[in-house]
C-alpha cells in the first residue's frame, strides 16, 4: 500500500513538471469557447459559488466570473494561476486563485454551489480520489461540471502517441478514461442524482500540420517534455507522426489545418 502512494506520488511531481513546462497558456486560451459552453452547460447562476479544479489558465474560471460567480480558481502549477489571474485583471473581474492539489482539496464539505474543471482534473493520477473530492466540496443538488477528452479523439490518439515514445507509469489509468460513460458512472456512482453526458467537438485551426506540432513542441507542457527525452532521430520521427496523424484529421483542405477533437461535456448533478 505505501509502495503505491509514493508511486502516486511520484507520478503526480512528474505531470506537475510537465505541465509547468512551455507555457500551457499559450494553447490554453485557445480553449476558451469549452469553458463559455461548459458554463452555460451548468446553469451557472450569478452570486453562486464556483471553483475551478485544475484550472490551468482559467477558461472556465473566466467563463464563470463572467456570469456574476464568486469563484475560487485552483492547480498545482502556481505559474498557470498567475496566467488566469492575468487576464482576470485585464477584464476587472474579481477571482480567488488559490495553488491546490485536485485530489487533496483544501476546501470544506459543501462548500461550493459547482464545480468546473476543463481538460484538467482528467490528468490527475488519482481518479477516485479527485471525483470523490470534487463531489465533497459541492453541496447536495449543486453540480460538477467537466470537459473531457475521449479516447479517440485527436487529443486522446495524440497521448496515445506520446506514450510510445514516454511510456506512462505502469498501473496509473489514462486520462482518456475520463471521456467514457461507463468510467464517469463508475466514478460518481450513487452520488451523482443525475449525469448528462453530451458529445462535443472542439476545432484546432493552425496554418498546418507543422504550425501545430511546432505550437505544441514548445509550448504544450506532456509534448514539451516529450520531444526534450529524445534524441535528434527520435524527436524527428515523433514529428513526423504528430503531422501524419493530423492530416489524416484535417478537413481544411492543404492550406489550412482544421482538426475537430471530440470530448464529453459531462454535468453530474450531486445526489
Amino acid at each position: 500500500m505505501n509502495t503505491a502512494v509514493i508511486d502516486l506520488a511520484a507520478v503526480k511531481t512528474r505531470q506537475q513538471a510537465a505541465w509547468g513546462s512551455g507555457d500551457y497558456a499559450i494553447i490554453g486560451t485557445t480553449l476558451q469557447i469549452v469553458g463559455e459552453m461548459l458554463a452555460e452547460a451548468v446553469d451557472l447562476r450569478t452570486d453562486e459559488r464556483v471553483l475551478d479544479v485544475a484550472a490551468g489558465n482559467g477558461n472556465a474560471t473566466l467563463a464563470a466570473a463572467r456570469r456574476g460567480c464568486l469563484v475560487t480558481s485552483t492547480d498545482y502549477v502556481g505559474t498557470l494561476l498567475e496566467r488566469g489571474a492575468e487576464r482576470a485583471r485585464a477584464e476587472r473581474l474579481a477571482v480567488t486563485f488559490q495553488t491546490a492539489d485536485a485530489e487533496a482539496l483544501p476546501f470544506a464539505d459543501a462548500s461550493f454551489d459547482a464545480v468546473l474543471s476543463t481538460f484538467g482534473v482528467m490528468f490527475t493520477p488519482d481518479h477516485a480520489k479527485s471525483a470523490s473530492e470534487m463531489t465533497r466540496v459541492v453541496r447536495p443538488g449543486g453540480r460538477i461540471g467537466l470537459a473531457n477528452w475521449t479516447p479517440d479523439s485527436m487529443v486522446g490518439r495524440l497521448f496515445k502517441l506520446l506514450g510510445r515514445y514516454v511510456p506512462p507509469p505502469a498501473g496509473v489509468q489514462p486520462p482518456g478514461l475520463w471521456g467514457t460513460e461507463a468510467h464517469l458512472r463508475e466514478l460518481f456512482g450513487d452520488k451523482a442524482a443525475k449525469l448528462q453526458i453530451t458529445p462535443r467537438d472542439f476545432v484546432f485551426r493552425y496554418r498546418s500540420a507543422a504550425h501545430f506540432v511546432e505550437v505544441f513542441r514548445n509550448w504544450y507542457g506532456p509534448v514539451h517534455k516529450a520531444f526534450a527525452a529524445q534524441t535528434p532521430e527520435k524527436a524527428e520521427a515523433l514529428a513526423a507522426e504528430m503531422a501524419e496523424l493530423l492530416e489524416n484529421l484535417n478537413r481544411g483542405g492543404p492550406g489550412s489545418l482544421v482538426v475537430p477533437s471530440e470530448y464529453l461535456e459531462v454535468v453530474v448533478t450531486r445526489a
